[in-house]
């Protein structure tokens, strides 16, 4: 082999270097104060547009977006199941060498009672440094943060190694059949995606300090359970055994007091043994024991965070939660039949029939029938991994932008991730800082005063932008 030989390889490593320097520090070079104006710009916009769910009316939304991204070049799609839901597709390519990155926010709304908001809940206001309005922080805060990073990506012209997907889907809001379910079942090549980066995490701020950030990856799946009892109607004067609302409600006690036996998984016990590290002695002995040997110690932490802090608790179980009682119609009348509803929601993995087996179990009255009933129920699937690429750049730009431990975390509600992980995508769930009172105070999201902090939208739109680059960039 020949010296030329001998350096060509080097020379083209210490070139490769140099560009991909060059172009790392292009993409840098960002004016972030012009961007926050944009950003702003954008996201009042779409929190204007009125996209409550029922009945939806998501296709304002996606005229904008789709304005906006046409505006730039970037190439959209628009599929839609009905006319005024449709969902947006825009994709910047990539080299191929990876597969694609999909960045996904809902563009509908939870419904509201304009009479109980200070501000018009469709109206943005900014007022003390927050901006109110419903969707502020679910889901318009992610679609804003995955149009911001769409833009910058092509106007910096990073080179991207994979191609990068953003969603702005419909229907997250109870009505998945006209957004994510359609988008899998009859367009999934469109967003098929290694990884996902949706809603259902975010950072925790206390008293304006950061806590810690969490990222979504696992959830619960949720279930209703109804339970139908009957027994003899009556006159009200002759109390009877058999009265249909006295087994019911026995049946519910009985039903929502049992404790289901804990269940961990990596993202649970990732999160505990984190929680441990970063907690006073007494709260790291309690997450410690949860995931510990000792089943009593485990179960006495249990019933500890029941009772001080029961989303802790819910994570590490099904839960059920009785949330309707139908029965009766007249006060001296004793009905033939009552029915309650329960929300459950069982852990992913968890066989549904040998649950309702359980229950009935714990019922044990062949005067009442114990049954699921129809609901949006999303698939059950593994964790998203806590060792992947995605997974470890999120880390980095927590600690980053937020000097903070990152927690993986089990969402007790349902996000439209779940479809995706059923399809083999790695999803992970982020969001802005938001302060630990705003929820007691009614400022969370589905209240009457939902907010933001304009500073903690615009640094969740920084760290997303790095998040995508740093993970989709040609390396």
């Amino acid at each position: 082999m020949t010296a030329l030989r001998r350096f060509f390889p080097l020379a083209v490593l210490v070139a490769a270097v140099m560009t991909g320097s060059a172009v790392a520090q292009k993409s840098d070079t960002i004016d972030w104060s012009r961007v926050e104006a944009e950003t702003l710009e954008h996201f009042q916009a779409v929190l204007r547009i009125d996209t409550s769910n029922p009945p939806g009316n998501e296709r304002a939304a996606v005229e904008y977006l789709k304005q906006v991204l046409d505006r730039e070049g970037i190439p959209t799609q628009t599929f839609a199941l009905e006319p005024n839901r449709p969902n947006l597709v825009a994709r910047l390519k990539g080299s191929g060498a990876k597969r694609p990155l999909l960045l996904m926010g809902h563009t509908d709304v939870v419904t509201v009672d304009p009479a109980k908001w200070t501000f018009p809940p469709f109206s943005a206001t900014r007022n003390s440094g927050y901006v109110y309005g419903r969707g502020t922080v679910d889901d318009k805060d992610n679609v804003t943060a995955a149009l911001m990073t769409l833009l910058l990506l092509k106007r910096m012209s990073v080179p991207l190694d994979r191609d990068v997907i953003f969603l702005a889907e419909a229907g997250e809001e109870g009505t998945t059949r006209v957004g994510i379910l359609f988008m899998v079942q009859e367009h999934f090549p469109e967003i098929d995606a290694e990884y996902c980066l949706a809603e259902g995490g975010g950072v925790l701020r206390s008293g304006g300090r950061v806590r810690y950030a969490s990222v979504q990856t696992a959830e619960k799946i949720p279930h209703g359970l109804l339970l139908t009892a009957t027994g003899t109607a009556g006159h009200g004067s002759v109390p009877l055994e058999t009265n249909a609302i006295l087994k019911l409600t026995q049946a519910v006690a009985a039903v929502a007091t049992w404790k289901a036996p804990i269940r961990l998984n990596d993202t649970t016990r990732a999160y505990f043994t984190r929680m441990a590290a970063i907690s006073p002695p007494a709260d790291a002995t309690r997450y410690r024991a949860v995931i510990g040997s000792d089943a009593k110690a485990a179960q006495d932490a249990v019933d500890y965070f029941a009772k001080n802090d029961p989303s802790l608790a819910s994570i590490v179980r099904t839960s059920i939660s009785p949330t309707i009682i139908q029965g009766g119609y007249r006060v001296n009348v004793i009905p033939s039949e009552a029915k309650a509803t329960l929300d459950v929601r069982l852990m992913s993995g968890q066989d549904p029939e040998a649950f309702l087996d359980e229950v009935r179990t714990i019922v044990n009255d062949p005067a009442i029938r114990v049954e699921w009933i129809k609901r949006d129920v999303r698939p059950g699937t593994p964790s998203a991994r806590l060792d992947s690429e995605a997974f470890k750049i999120l880390e980095s730009a927590f600690a980053r932008h937020y000097d903070t431990a990152v927690l993986p975390t089990m969402g007790t509600g349902g996000t439209d991730m779940a479809y995706l992980r059923d399809k083999g995508t790695q999803c992970y769930g982020v969001g802005p800082a938001l302060d630990a009172e705003d929820g007691p105070k009614g400022f969370g999201a589905h209240s009457d005063q939902e907010r933001i902090l304009e500073s903690e939208l615009h640094t969740f739109v920084r760290f997303h932008y790095e998040v995508v680059r740093d993970l989709a960039r040609r390396q």
